[in-house]
């Protein structure tokens, strides 16, 4: 029979340790349904970038911290000659993206950040959390860059992302 294996929820697209991060808000378990689509066919909606604040300042330059914003709609940084290292393509049936998608020239350029995606809206995000029983405040981003939301043929609402971004405001000190 088929060996049955977990769905890894990331596709690796960039050197240096980066990785497209596709997270979900339902069910993961359950089959996709419909068409297939190109990476020109995706259907962003963004939603939380309408539900949460952003920052007014649009320049990609660290700085520490970013009042009253969860997001920064910034450009990702560029990298030079990008390289698709390995693909999930379970996790792109699950997007709706035909698994052929990663044969294109410029598959490893979107996914690194180096072309936008139609549709798509890059933004760096916030994460504050506790350390040592304390209310830490800004700890950064984790380098991580927000792409957009899907919502696939099922209905189920996809964030992808990808990891090492380079700079972005939540950056800190450590740029």
């Amino acid at each position: 029979g088929k060996a049955t294996t977990t769905v890894p929820k990331s596709l690796v697209a960039r050197r240096r340790n980066t990785s497209l991060l596709l997270s979900m808000s339902s069910d993961s378990k359950s089959r996709v349904k419909g068409s297939l689509k190109t990476l020109d066919q995706l259907k962003f909606d963004n939603l939380i970038l309408r539900a949460l604040p952003i920052d007014k300042e649009t320049r990609n330059y660290p700085r520490s911290p970013v009042p009253g914003a969860c997001f920064s709609i910034v450009d990702p940084t560029p990298i030079e000659e990008p390289i698709l290292v390995a693909a999930s393509l379970d996790a792109l049936r699950i997007i709706d993206i035909d698994p052929s998608e990663v044969v294109r020239s410029d598959f490893a350029e979107y996914f690194c950040g180096n072309k936008i995606l139609p549709g798509a809206r890059p933004a760096a995000h916030c994460y504050c959390g506790h350390q040592f029983g304390y209310f830490s405040g800004q700890l950064g981003d984790g380098a991580t860059m927000y792409l957009g939301e899907i919502i696939n043929g099922k209905g189920q609402r996809w964030e992808i992302q990808f990891k090492g971004a380079g700079k972005t405001p939540y950056s800190g000190a450590t740029w």
